[in-house]
């Protein structure tokens, strides 16, 4: 694979760093005056999930690594795998969950996600801001306790836990945020 300067980097390119695959979350070349120019990075191991904050002289370069993102839809989960389908081609493609441990709370099988591929393997889910899920599990509200905001924890249909107004019943639609896992309204 070619190595890329610190400089041609850019936002959502896939780099080997200490022999980690990393996304680019933010790449900026900083000039402060009177010293030598550096790039501040910052990166997410594909393989982990954890940010990696970096510091490098602007001379340095990187491997980067060919990517694509594609909208697949997901299936169905076998054996710690998720199964998603291309819905045009029908060619599927496998994601271990140990790969998506901190999303898979939000993967419902039927709806449509962007998965990116790093030389022709999937490696990320990419969520979109909000999901819409079905709530199987709501307690009643209590009587009387109506003063204020007041919230009730619902399961939803992957098991995921939410606290969502008193009126929200088993059965119902809603929307959820993927950034905090808060409500957002009935869909």
């Amino acid at each position: 694979m070619p190595n890329t300067p610190v400089n041609n980097i850019r936002k959502k390119n896939v780099i080997r760093y200490n022999g980690d695959l990393c996304l680019v979350l933010e790449c900026l070349v900083r000039t402060p005056p009177n010293n030598a120019s550096y790039c501040q990075m910052e990166l997410r191991s594909l393989a982990s999930g954890r940010l990696i904050p970096v510091r490098t002289n602007i001379g340095a370069s990187f491997e980067t690594l060919e990517n694509s993102v594609k909208r697949l839809e997901l299936s169905y989960e076998s054996d710690g795998t998720f199964v998603f389908m291309d819905p045009s081609s029908f060619e599927e493609s496998y994601v271990p969950r140990s790969v998506i441990e901190d999303i898979v709370g939000f993967l419902v099988p039927g709806q449509a996600y962007d998965i990116m591929f790093v030389d022709g393997k999937p490696v990320t889910v990419n969520l979109p801001g909000a999901i819409e899920m079905k709530v199987t599990e709501a307690p009643p509200a209590v009587k009387g306790d109506t003063s204020g905001n007041v919230l009730k924890p619902v399961t939803l249909e992957t098991g995921l836990m939410v606290n969502v107004p008193l009126f929200i019943k088993e059965g119902e639609t809603i929307r959820v945020s993927t950034e905090d896992k808060s409500y957002l309204g009935r869909a």
